[in-house]
């Protein structure tokens, strides 16, 4: 190849990593051909390569034209014809490419346009396992776009975009990549997916957690007693911040844990039990006897001690029993109503009692009980504890189900869960994951032998909640060290914290119109690339700009879906459907005749039954979610 075809100018100044180039007089704008391929001249983005001897260095341009004249040349009345690259690696034929760079380059050293051949240096190692491709490269449709899944995974990674730029499908597709069969046997990838989104479109490749769980779907079980002190308060116990209420309540759960391991073989002793150690208790007999304490009322009469009690069994004056309850049912016991008349020999008052602190803990704690929308934690099955705390089913049995099946992915389903806890909920959830493979890291099925990629799916609605936030930094700063790792997916990277942010060694930066959004990616991304994080407003739905450990140079790329009937079920709805000569494509839409009487009697009962899928014997003629609508 003639050398001069793909020149562009030469360096005109060297500024640590930035270099400005001014170009030659005749390099043409738009495109060139080079031996029958066309290239794009000129645009940002673009890679350029300068040749020192035997070594190559790499850029991407990161600005051309006026704007990246220098400021001394300005009032000279310069043209534009100039570029600023960001170098952001070297390399040689024999070795390949390497981030980082050995070398600056000198002034009216030449710059050349980076052809196939040279990406596929850059980009080409698709037979090497740690490489796994997520699509190809815009530029070059030729050239697949590959990502390092070591670094991918162990560093962290972030997804951003706006809504309908194609976050959902992109996560999709990569979690596809991720678990093809053929290449990661043993992949395993957790989805916390708080909008069901994902239940459908992973179905054939991963095992599916749901609070009301279809036919094809497994419950999801989250037993209360596994979560740490402040997430039983945040999620159940509706927020215990007074210091003496907490410890009230940390005496009498640590007394219940105690009480109910007290000579079982496989727990601690009971003396090392602390509040948030996961052993079991019944949180049913919790509730009873501190209702008892709060609420609980005795007689006075003349000569009686006022420690005397009716608890649930006194009789009142007559004879007659007193409703007792029942603690399983969160049924609380009756008893004879306050009397506190002056000198009358039948007083009744309450019973006095260091309890009495904690009547709005015990009203918040037996209403949720009776919530059926809380029976996946507060009854999670043969996870739940009778009243001396004995279990039928441990946390193996659940870590088991979570992570030891035989498919790459799991998803829990959170959207059945409450609002009002998800986000604590979520935090409890990656917290008791990370602790159970921190203390087995050196185990098989330990992080280390097996790392675990957690996929957290609108992040954003979830990360201002003190417990998700809190456990999502653990992960961030320390569990790479134990194979445990984590992938944000979010609309607005704005309200996730800089913190964690900040630990994302790889971007995936979708389409992005919002300034404040574009700041937060663009302080994240590596090699100095702030410049390439202004093209997000107008990248094409599915294109990505992928920056940072996972890639060998910063990649613009068009992503590839799953199989159109294995998407997220977050597909804009069609307002007006495109017509064939047959007809309508679909029976949805504006355009379409109107279907009437409508069913509303199906709207009510997804409605009551909280189910978005539809019912077996009304779906037929029904658009499945994910399904192609033809645009």
């Amino acid at each position: 190849m003639n050398a001069t075809a793909t020149e562009l100018g030469v360096v005109a100044d060297v500024s640590g990593p930035t270099i400005t180039v001014r170009l030659h007089p005749a390099t043409a704008a738009g495109l060139s051909f080079i031996q029958g391929q066309a290239y794009r001249v000129g645009q940002i983005g673009g890679f350029v390569r300068i040749p020192l001897g035997y070594v190559d260095l790499y850029g991407i341009v990161s600005s051309v034209g006026a704007s990246a004249v220098p400021e001394k040349l300005v009032s000279e009345g310069i043209d534009g014809r100039w570029m600023v690259v960001q170098l952001v690696g070297d390399g040689t034929l024999r070795d390949g490419f390497q981030r980082g760079i050995s070398q600056h380059p000198t002034i009216g050293d030449v710059v050349h346009l980076v052809t196939e051949a040279d990406l596929r240096i850059l980009y080409g190692r698709p037979k090497d396992p740690a490489y796994v491709q997520i699509g190809n490269l815009s530029g070059a449709e030729t050239i697949p776009a590959l990502i390092d899944i070591n670094k991918m995974v162990s560093r962290h990674s972030v997804v951003v975009g706006t809504t309908g730029a194609g976050k959902s499908t992109t996560v999709a597709g990569l979690l596809y990549a991720l678990s093809d069969p053929a290449s990661y046997e043993s992949s395993r990838l957790v989805v916390i997916d708080v909008h069901g989104e994902y239940s459908r479109a992973l179905a054939d490749r991963g095992a599916i957690f749901r609070t009301d769980a279809t036919s094809d779907q497994l419950p999801l079980n989250i037993p209360y007693w596994a979560l740490s002190f402040d997430e039983l308060c945040a999620t159940v116990l509706g927020g215990v911040d007074d210091q003496k209420q907490r410890a009230l309540l940390i005496d009498k759960i640590v007394q219940a844990k105690r009480a109910a391991v007290d000579g079982v073989e496989g727990f601690p002793h009971p003396d090392q039990i602390t509040v948030d150690t996961p052993v079991p208790f019944s949180i049913h007999k919790l509730w009873f006897d501190l209702y008892i304490e709060v609420y609980g009322t005795h007689e006075l009469r003349s000569g009686e001690a006022q420690s005397d009690s009716n608890l649930a069994y006194a009789k009142d004056i007559s004879g007659k029993p007193l409703q007792l309850g029942n603690a399983l049912l969160a049924i609380p016991p009756q008893f004879r109503p306050v009397k506190d008349v002056k000198d009358d020999p039948d007083k009744v008052r309450y019973r006095q009692s260091p309890y009495g602190l904690l009547g709005k803990v015990v009203d918040t704690l037996g209403s949720k009980l009776r919530d059926p929308r809380m029976n996946f934690l507060l009854n999670p099955g043969e996870l739940r504890p009778d009243v001396n705390g004995h279990i039928a089913s441990d946390l193996d049995v659940l870590l088991g189900q979570w992570l030891g099946h035989d498919k790459a992915i799991t998803v829990l389903d959170l959207s059945g869960v409450p609002p009002s806890i998800q986000s604590d909920l979520v935090g409890g959830l990656l917290r008791l994951v990370y602790d159970a493979l921190f203390w087995a890291r050196n185990l098989p099925e330990g992080g280390r032998e097996r790392p675990v990629l957690f996929v957290l799916e609108e992040a954003h609605t979830y990360l201002q909640g003190a417990s998700a936030a809190m456990a999502i930094k653990r992960i961030a700063k320390e569990g790479r060290k134990y194979g445990i790792s984590m992938m944000i997916v979010t609309q607005r990277p704005s309200e996730i914290d800089s913190t964690i942010l900040s630990q994302c060694g790889t971007v995936f930066a979708m389409r992005l119109t919002n300034s404040v959004d574009r700041s937060a990616v663009s302080s994240v991304a590596s090699d100095n690339l702030a410049d390439l994080m202004k093209m997000l407003p107008i990248l094409r739905t599915g294109e990505a700009i992928v920056v940072g450990e996972a890639v060998n140079l910063p990649v613009r790329a068009m992503v590839s879906p799953p199989p159109m009937r294995r998407r997220p079920d977050s597909a804009d709805p069609l307002v007006a459907v495109p017509v064939t000569l047959e007809g309508p494509i679909s029976h949805a839409g504006w355009n379409q005749k109107r279907v009437s009487p409508g069913r509303y009697d199906l709207v009510l009962r997804a409605w009551r039954a909280q189910q978005t899928y539809l019912f077996p014997e009304e779906s037929e003629g029904a658009v499945e979610p994910g399904e192609d609508h033809g645009a």
